[in-house]
């Protein structure tokens, strides 16, 4: 398995050291290095690329401005000299957050969880296509069958999966929304906030803010109405 992969920084000593980084991971193949972001913007609109490192303090656009204009995200791992965006960029679902200067020890960790994530999302989208998902919790595979999930929570680094039969603890998995959102058929899941997805099937009633399952209310932002679109286009 090989993961493509870009580097995004404005300092040449930085994209010869991760160059040579990259070199010594068997599994990486560095498809270009880019001095700024629209340089990256450019490779990824014409490759498919699976992860990249980027910068985050650059001439033009940023590295976390790089990472909200794409509609299709690869993985990222953030590499900076400023601890201090940390939580903006795992609240951007970055792979891993990594301080200059960096140890290859410490990188090799980082592309460790990058190819872990990448090998969980294809087995997800395997088994997406049929009626259920296995999930990795509590050092077994559990089988989520995808018709008796309720609606699917964001809880910090991990995921919450609560079921329509209210007798059934939810499932608490270690993932990312975005991970799972990309897994799951679009036919039967939303998104509706950053932190929930919901079963198109279970919804009862939609208002301006909120959406309902049941007795349940939960939120819709402002971002996410366009996707009600979905469930709303055969309204009388």
């Amino acid at each position: 398995m090989m993961l493509s992969c870009i580097i995004v920084d404005d300092e040449p000593l930085a994209l010869d050291l991760l160059e040579d980084y990259i070199k010594n991971v068997p599994y990486l193949h560095l498809m270009g290095r880019c001095s700024n972001a629209m340089a990256a913007i450019e490779i990824l609109q014409n490759n498919k690329i699976d992860l990249v490192f980027s910068d985050i303090k650059m001439q033009g656009l940023s590295g976390l401005q790089l990472i909200k204009t794409l509609a299709v995200k690869p993985m990222f791992i953030i590499i900076t000299a400023y601890s201090s965006y940390a939580v903006e960029s795992y609240e951007l679902d970055v792979v891993d957050y990594l301080l200059k200067p960096v140890p290859f020890e410490r990188f090799i960790r980082a592309c460790n969880k990058a190819l872990t994530a990448y090998n969980s999302q294809q087995s997800m989208n395997q088994q997406a296509s049929g009626r259920y998902i296995f999930f990795h919790a509590d050092y077994s595979l559990i089988k989520v069958m995808l018709d008796e999930v309720l609606y699917i929570e964001g809880v910090k680094d991990y995921v919450k999966i609560h079921y329509t039969s209210q007798g059934k603890v939810p499932l608490l998995i270690r993932h990312s929304m975005k991970g799972i959102e990309e897994a799951i058929p679009a036919a039967k899941f939303i998104r509706i906030h950053k932190s929930y997805i919901v079963h198109t099937g279970q919804v009862t009633a939609i208002r301006k803010n909120s959406l309902f399952l049941g007795n349940l209310e939960l939120p819709v932002t402002e971002s996410y109405k366009k996707y009600l679109q979905l469930l709303t286009n055969k309204k009388i």
